[in-house]
């Protein structure tokens, strides 16, 4: 998800004032020097929020990287801080630091889904609504029981509890279980579905299988990234 702080010419009195009092080159020093201040307020309550300085892009009269002063008198600042990247790339570190370690397999196993798309590592985050953290290897059901004497408490479900403390106001996040075979299956909700699902036996029979396969999981929601 994009945080963005926009910084358009200023307000009424101040637009007044270069309007009708500065040149074209002191309105663009203006604005740039507005803008710097907004940003640097951003990035402070980030910090507060966060505890952390997250990343961010400058956009100046529409192109990316150029520098604040190169702003016109009548254009556009904007900046963007990518908060739902850093919470990923911090829930996949989390994951490797929580997995109980014998062969390495489980730690090398935690996989990032975007909209049902495994996406590679290194690979740059695609735009996506759902972000799915699961684990491929067999027994990651049986670690988050607790089996495992490096984990008592799992793992997926605590770190989706310190992501959601962390970055809860950046997306929702939550435990769950999900299939890397098959997308979620709805299950019927009344009587009347629970009757037009009986006439369709290969929604049943996948619905078996997806169930059948579920893995722990940290879903993570942002309503759509631009």
């Amino acid at each position: 998800m994009a945080v963005r702080a926009r910084i358009e010419p200023i307000d009424r009195d101040i637009q007044a004032i270069i309007d009708t009092e500065l040149s074209p080159a002191a309105q663009s020093r203006a604005l740039a020097v507005f803008a710097a201040k907004q940003l640097a307020d951003a990035q402070k309550t980030n910090t507060a929020a966060l505890g952390y300085l997250p990343q961010h892009k400058t956009f100046v009269d529409g192109t990316e990287g150029r520098p604040l002063a190169d702003v016109k008198p009548d254009g556009r600042v904007v900046f963007v801080f990518d908060l739902v990247d850093d919470a990923l790339t911090w829930i996949g570190e989390q994951l490797v630091k929580h997995s109980p370690v014998l062969t390495g397999e489980y730690a090398a196993s935690h996989t990032l889904l975007a909209d049902g798309v495994e996406v590679s590592p290194g690979e740059p985050l695609p735009a996506a609504q759902e972000y799915i953290y699961l684990s491929s290897v067999p027994y990651a059901r049986k670690i988050e029981r607790g089996l495992s004497r490096q984990a008592p408490e799992g793992v997926y479900e605590a770190v989706a509890v310190l992501a959601a403390q962390r970055f809860g106001n950046v997306a929702s996040i939550r435990f769950s279980y999900r299939s890397m075979l098959l997308p979620y299956i709805a299950g019927s909700a009344n009587r009347a579905e629970r009757a037009a699902m009986r006439a369709q036996p290969a929604r049943i029979a996948a619905m078996a299988m997806e169930r059948a396969t579920r893995q722990p999981a940290i879903i993570v929601r942002t309503g759509g990234r631009r």
